[in-house]
């Protein structure tokens, strides 16, 4: 290419001054006031194209322009590229324009440069629908959120009125779409509602794109947000990643966003005069509208959401896993100083030596697991019994293991190798209080008496406090403190005789 641009009227001067004054090119330059770079490249084409001195009559600066600077092979008409097959290709996991366009030249050696092909592919891709901007790739995010609106749900006895929350899932390269009618939007119905999302997509994407609700995140955060333990373990149960979209930042999901837009166009607004007795039924007849949107062919592309999610996301879609997620809630509790830890009004034990320190309750509907820093320390059988206790006997300090060991039974067979009088004592302490538990402490300070005063000493002072009708622990020590044991006790007085006696007036007396 020549470094100047020269009118016809210098091109004939430059070829006059060479080829009939036989001029050096220093001076033509100088003479035409042009580059010499520029004089020799014109005289090069010149010569390149037979032009010779005077020029031919007739020869206008167009044809002079076209011999001089004729098309080049890269400068002819090519092929249109087919913009819906690159599109299609691009939303293949790991495909790029790079391997494209080197894939293009193989077919067509002549073809674009790399950049005229990615310039073309952008430029038709800006004037497509806006949603097309963002490249999804087949089997990489899923985008989920709820609707805004709500479905009525009457009571078929009361007539109450609750309201249904439309949870919506859509797959990013597909735009296939999952629809499914809540009681709530809270942690179980949204875990709940991902999970049957998962099954009927038939696979798990690398990537969940929530919005930031307290259901998903406890900490919402540009940079690093904190993402709900049931959530996360939820995540790390299918393999997939949680990519919460940024807070007030719509485009980050704008996917699911146009999938709510057009749920409720389908959904909702096809059954507000429907009247629904029950979420089941509501939900069955959401699936009946999800079947139809998603086998309606696009408009701008071929094939339709199921079409595509066969085709293109299913072979890429990791595998479910065997076993379905089981809900599990996770609270932050402090041990108490009994060593017991409230997960819904009940107490389950921990190992006493976590007293004071903060542990992980995992629950579900049939266990409560505990842990200490990511270890689990105990697992217990969910009860559903407001203000009981469940304990494990390995969880009690050594003493009150020991205690815990105590039965009736074994105190009062215990009591029994003192003497019958003891054992009768301990059995009635037990059998006089409200639950035989409370008094198990009493009955062993009986039986601990014949260490300090010898079991003879003990013996006595149970039959005496038999006889007395005093059995307790402080009567028969404050006796043996006392000595009273060794005293015998006062003869029984003899009855007086019943019989006939001047002073008996009888009944007959007073009538």
């Amino acid at each position: 290419m020549a470094k100047e641009k020269l009118s016809m009227r210098k091109i004939s001067e430059v070829l006059r001054l060479s080829l009939e004054q036989n001029m050096p090119q220093r001076r033509i330059s100088a003479s035409c006031k042009v580059a010499r770079s520029t004089v020799a490249d014109y005289l090069d084409r010149a010569k390149a194209a037979g032009l010779r001195w005077p020029l031919p009559e007739g020869l206008d600066e167009v044809q002079l322009d076209r011999l001089l600077f004729p098309p080049r092979a890269a400068d002819l008409p090519r092929p249109a590229l087919d913009m819906v097959y690159i599109r299609q290709e691009m939303l293949r996991p790991s495909v790029t324009l790079q391997l494209l366009w080197e894939e293009h030249r193989v077919h067509t050696p002549d073809g674009y440069s790399y950049s005229q092909y990615c310039k073309l592919y952008r430029d038709w891709l800006g004037k497509r629908a806006i949603s097309l901007r963002q490249e999804h790739r087949a089997g990489e995010k899923l985008f989920v959120d709820f609707a805004g609106d709500t479905i009525p749900i009457t009571d078929p006895v009361t007539g109450e009125i609750s309201r249904g929350h439309l949870f919506v899932a859509v797959l990013g390269c597909s735009n296939y779409t999952y629809a499914e009618l809540m009681p709530s939007e809270q942690l179980p119905d949204w875990i709940g509602a991902q999970v049957n999302a998962l099954e009927d997509i038939g696979g798990v994407p690398l990537v969940v794109v929530p919005d930031n609700p307290k259901a998903t995140v406890t900490r919402p955060c540009w940079y690093d947000p904190d993402i709900n333990p049931t959530y996360q373990e939820m995540a790390e149960h299918y393999g997939f990643t949680v990519i919460p979209a940024r807070t007030r930042k719509p485009k980050d999901k704008a996917k699911v966003e146009c999938g709510v837009l057009i749920a409720e166009r389908w959904i909702l607004a096809a059954l507000r005069h429907h009247t629904f007795f029950s979420f089941a039924e509501a939900n069955q007849a959401i699936r009946t509208l999800l079947k139809r949107m998603n086998s309606k062919p696009f408009k701008k592309l071929p094939g339709c959401r199921q079409e595509v999610l066969e085709r293109l996301e299913h072979p890429v879609l990791k595998p479910l896993p065997e076993r379905r997620y089981e809900l599990a809630e996770w609270k932050k509790a402090t041990v108490h100083p009994d060593y017991h830890i409230e997960v819904d009004g009940h107490y389950y034990s921990a190992p006493y030596n976590l007293i004071k320190q903060e542990v992980m309750a995992r629950f579900t509907r049939t266990t409560v697991e505990l842990f200490h820093k990511s270890r689990r320390v105990a697992a217990h059988v969910r009860s559903h019994q407001k203000g009981h206790h469940t304990t494990l006997l390995e969880h009690r300090p050594p003493a009150h293991q020991q205690f815990m060991e105590w039965t009736p039974e074994r105190i009062i067979s215990w009591a029994g190798t003192i003497g019958p009088a003891c054992a009768e004592v301990v059995t009635q302490i037990m059998a006089g209080r409200p639950m035989v538990e409370h008094g198990y402490r009493p009955c062993m300070g009986v039986i601990r008496l014949g260490k300090r005063y010898g079991n003879d000493r003990l013996e006595r002072a149970c039959a005496r406090a038999l006889k007395l009708n005093i059995a307790s622990y402080s009567r028969i020590e404050n006796m043996l403190h006392n000595g009273r044991d060794r005293v015998p006790l006062p003869a029984e007085p003899t009855p007086c005789p019943v019989g006939g006696h001047d002073n008996i007036r009888g009944a007959e007396y007073y009538q």
